[in-house]
């Protein structure tokens, strides 16, 4: 029986709260304030993201992958708002969450920040109301989520991430240890992987040697946001290539700089020991105003 599993990512919810640019001051928040005043909520509709949600919703697929940056500025009132909608969205059992660089655009202590998304974002074996740890892992039926967190704050002028020695160092034994188990394994990270596919300033640190892990230890997906793009590429690796996708932003509209709002289906089945990957595309139109199915095709086994 195929087990289906949603994709969206970076839905920047706003309006901006109250005070947001001046609370717990940091000047990178308060320039981005600026930018989204000036230019950002033009482009990120949350009428759209919530026409994205219910199409989800609507689909009901088995698991919901959810890529990051819910967040615009990491403002303290941001964080219970962004909990809120998350909840109004679905369990935290249906929807995994990796954070992004919007999430950690400014240091935040735990208990103000992200404590409040950590039911989406923690293990299976994970003690309840436990700080959030990463590499995660969340196994539903025979599909494996492995979250990873990139999402770390930066100078003024860079959106860059990076996992650091400790996410790197468990990973592999992560990855081997469920494809001996016969799991697909789902990889989530927020920032693209692959080189070339974000300029320095916003691009992962430690995409090298996340590369070579994956080209090692071999995965059936790699799922990323960040770039606000539909984009499909592969990594080589030693059993096969690895399909690497990003989904547009979630809230973005046909003003913005990128594509508008998009969400993926995977359609997940086995047959005769070949894993098996439908991709369903599902985009917002401006002239109906509504999601509509895009494209859809099969990654190659």
């Amino acid at each position: 029986m195929a087990l289906t599993l949603a994709h969206l990512s970076d839905v920047h919810l706003g309006p901006l709260p109250p005070g947001a640019a001046w609370q717990n001051f940091a000047l990178k928040r308060l320039v981005g304030a600026v930018n989204w005043n000036w230019r950002r909520h033009k482009q990120h509709d949350r009428a759209i993201s919530s026409s994205l949600v219910a199409d989800i919703v609507a689909a009901s697929p088995d698991h919901v992958a959810f890529t990051g940056d819910l967040l615009n500025l990491s403002a303290y009132a941001e964080f219970p708002r962004a909990a809120r909608w998350l909840q109004s969205f679905g369990d935290p059992a249906w929807i995994s969450y990796v954070p992004g660089n919007h999430d950690a655009y400014v240091p935040v202590p735990w208990k103000h920040g992200l404590a409040h998304l950590a039911p989406y974002m923690t293990g299976d074996m994970a003690a309840p109301g436990s700080q959030a740890s990463f590499p995660y892992v969340r196994l539903r039926r025979n599909l494996a989520l492995i979250g990873l967190n990139s999402g770390v704050p930066q100078s003024l002028t860079r959106a860059a991430g990076a996992l650091g020695p400790k996410q790197l160092e468990a990973l592999p034994g992560i990855l081997h240890d469920l494809k001996a188990k016969g799991y697909y394994r789902a990889v989530m990270i927020h920032h693209p992987p692959l080189p070339g596919l974000a300029p320095p300033r916003k691009a992962l640190r430690d995409a090298a040697q996340l590369r070579d892990i994956l080209a090692s230890e071999g995965a059936e997906l790699v799922l990323h946001g960040h770039n606000h793009q539909q984009m499909l590429n592969v990594l080589a690796g030693r059993d096969g290539d690895i399909p690497v996708i990003g989904v547009p932003s979630a809230s973005m509209n046909e003003t913005g700089h990128a594509e508008p709002a998009a969400w993926n289906l995977y359609e997940i089945s086995r047959n005769q020991g070949t894993w098996v990957t439908h991709v369903s595309i599902r985009a917002w139109d401006p002239k109906s105003r509504r999601m509509l199915a895009k494209n859809h095709f099969t990654l190659p086994s």
